[in-house]
């Protein structure tokens, strides 16, 4: 695993300590990565959107349409579950 150093100022480094403590990770690189991953989940959720959009739909919308749709972002993502 490759190390970031990242320049926060103190009321946002004061922010991370508190989130890290009250969300229960064991450090703050923990909780920043979290964020960076819900970030990824996203920007990978509004691509599959954006491709919805403009793709043309020429059947109606069911719950199978959904779950399949959130099948392909969990694997756009990398993630099981």
């Amino acid at each position: 695993m490759a190390t970031m150093n990242i320049s926060l100022p103190d009321d946002m480094r004061s922010a991370v300590d508190k989130q890290t403590e009250a969300r229960g990770y064991g450090t703050s690189s923990e909780y920043v990565r979290d964020l960076i991953r819900r970030d990824l989940d996203r920007q990978a959720l509004r691509a599959l959107l954006d491709e919805g959009r403009r793709s043309a739909q020429d059947e109606p919308i069911t719950d199978n349409t959904i779950q399949a749709l959130r099948d392909r972002a969990v694997r756009a993502t990398g993630q099981a579950g």
